[in-house]
C-alpha cells in the first residue's frame, strides 16, 4: 500500500466528492489549492453545475475518464458508499479528508486493493511534501 505522499506524487487527476462552491469551506479551498498546484480536479457534486470554474459530475459513476484518486469531503456515514463507487470505477486510491474515519470504508477499500488514507488533509500533505505538478 502506498503512503499519502506517494499517492499524491503519483496522482494527476483527482475526483473530489462533495466539492463545494462556498469559498469559506475546506471542500472548496483544498481542491482549489490542488488545482493551483497543477493537479487536475474533477468536482463531484449533484447539486451544482460547476465549482471553481470546473464542470461537476453528479456521481463517480458519471465520470467519463479514469481518475488517480478519489478525495472525499462527505460525512463518515457516506464514506462507505463513496468507497463502493470508487471500487466500481476502478480508482486506485481513496482519501478521506481530515476528521473523516470509517472502519467499514477502510475494509472495503483494502479488500478491493485500493490505497486508502483517512483523517488527513490533501493540502497539508501537499505542503509538507512540497509537492507540485507545475513545471
Amino acid at each position: 500500500m502506498r503512503d499519502a505522499q506517494q499517492i499524491l506524487a503519483e496522482a494527476n487527476v483527482i475526483a473530489v466528492v462533495g466539492a463545494s462552491r462556498d469559498p469559506f469551506k475546506p471542500a472548496h479551498t483544498v481542491p482549489l489549492q490542488m488545482l493551483r498546484h497543477g493537479w487536475r480536479i474533477i468536482p463531484v457534486n449533484p447539486f451544482v453545475d460547476e465549482v471553481f470554474g470546473v464542470r461537476t459530475v453528479p456521481t463517480l459513476a458519471d465520470l467519463d475518464e479514469p481518475v488517480d484518486l478519489v478525495n472525499v469531503f462527505r460525512p463518515a456515514s457516506d464514506a462507505v458508499e463513496v468507497v463502493r463507487q470508487a471500487v466500481a470505477i476502478k480508482a486506485p486510491a481513496v482519501w478521506l479528508q481530515s476528521g473523516i474515519f470509517s472502519a467499514e470504508a477502510r475494509r472495503i477499500a483494502e479488500e478491493a486493493g485500493l490505497d486508502y488514507v483517512e483523517d488527513r488533509c490533501l493540502a497539508v500533505e501537499r505542503a509538507v511534501g512540497s509537492l507540485t505538478k507545475l513545471p
